[in-house]
């Protein structure tokens, strides 16, 4: 399912195929949590060059329910998407939920080796997730890419935290094979997640244990969760190495633009993150400076820390560009963005329109494709 097709020192060239199509890597995933991109249409999302999409299964067994999915024959179908879907198995919601508790203190989750026991954030009614069934709404929201379930602990945590929840992990990764292989008909690939926070050790043991257990991929999970970059890359430094050449490697929730290309350079295929699209939501814009793609081209064949002065951030909430007439951006592919100034996009943003929220995310999930794009023609 995956192929390396070049290599540029650690940084890999590849391709992703999948039952929906395939995807050149390194590659980064918009993400649609419950279903949809905020703001956008799928046929956006196709037209701005993405071919795969991550979903949640936590939010999507509780609404619209994996059954009603199915259904409506799948949530290709149900979102009108032909490209690919990767769905997280519901362990970061897990992990955020466990921050909170109830007014009594109580915590909101509670693990076992079985699985996990919550609320819903929806109605407060009770629901289990074991490992076999994380993997079955998964079957049957239809989708091209499963993960098993796993714990995702906030950092810092100590050692005997960390080693429990890597057993915990590994556990839940068992029982989810061995659900997989009980699966009849067409089954998405499967990941696994590694765990472990910023202890090397467990880490690499983490990593030992799934491969033992055998995936089509793996994920790296629990980094940019509080730690500082230069802690995330340390991790990756001593982890990819180790990873399986044959196996696509997916680092979650990341990130900044420099963080993807630090991560590309060490040898990660996959990305996904909220980045793009919150910060669009909030008036903040990613552009490219005039000569970013020679400058990507060179950063990725150095060893040392790539500089971020291949693009610039702009927060187009500031007084400044209200009478800015200059494009969007000029050098867009998408008419809207070319068309409408700066002062335009400043004036909705102020109101609360939500146009101007839409146009600002066009913009920065195109900036993010086209990133990939210039990273992955960097590296022939």
């Amino acid at each position: 399912m995956f192929k390396m097709i070049n290599q540029l020192k650690n940084a890999r060239l590849g391709v992703l195929t999948t039952a929906h199509g395939r995807i050149q890597t390194p590659a980064f995933m918009p993400v649609a949590t419950q279903g949809a991109v905020k703001f956008l249409t799928t046929e956006e999302i196709k037209r701005l060059g993405f071919a795969l999409l991550l979903s949640n299964t936590y939010h999507l067994m509780l609404r619209p329910g994996a059954k009603q999915i199915k259904r409506m024959k799948g949530l290709h179908n149900f979102m009108h998407w032909s490209g690919a879907i990767l769905t997280d198995s519901g362990g970061f919601q897990v992990f955020s939920l466990s921050q909170d508790r109830t007014k009594s203190g109580q915590s909101l989750v509670k693990l076992t080796d079985q699985g996990v026991k919550f609320k819903s954030y929806i109605d407060g009614s009770s629901h289990e997730l074991t490992p076999a069934k994380a993997l079955q709404i998964q079957v049957d929201l239809g989708v091209d890419l499963a993960v098993c379930l796993d714990e995702c602990v906030a950092l810092p945590a100590s050692k005997q935290y960390l080693e429990q929840s890597v057993a915990l992990t590994t556990k839940w990764a068992q029982a989810t094979k061995q659900a997989y292989g009980k699966i009849k008909g067409q089954k998405p690939l499967l990941l696994a997640v590694i765990q472990g926070g910023l202890n090397k050790q467990l880490r690499l043991q983490s990593l030992n244990d799934l491969v033992k257990i055998g995936f089509d991929g793996y994920n790296i999970g629990g980094l940019s969760v509080g730690e500082k970059p230069q802690a995330m890359y340390q991790v990756l430094d001593y982890l990819v190495p180790a990873m399986p050449k044959d196996k696509l490697h997916y680092l979650m929730g990341v990130g900044y633009p420099e963080n993807i290309l630090e991560a590309v350079k060490r040898g990660v295929d996959l990305f996904d993150c909220v980045i793009p699209t919150r910060e669009g939501r909030h008036g903040r814009l990613f552009v490219f400076k005039p000569s970013a793609k020679k400058l990507l081209a060179k950063y990725l064949r150095q060893d040392k820390i790539s500089p971020t002065n291949f693009y610039t951030s702009l927060n187009l909430t500031n007084a400044k560009f209200a009478k800015d007439q200059s494009a969007i951006n000029g050098q867009s592919s998408l008419p809207e963005l070319r068309d409408y100034t700066k002062a335009y996009l400043h004036y909705l943003l102020k109101i609360g329109e939500p146009l101007g929220q839409r146009l600002a995310t066009l913009n920065n999930l195109e900036f993010y494709s086209d990133l990939m794009k210039y990273i992955r023609e960097g590296m022939k």
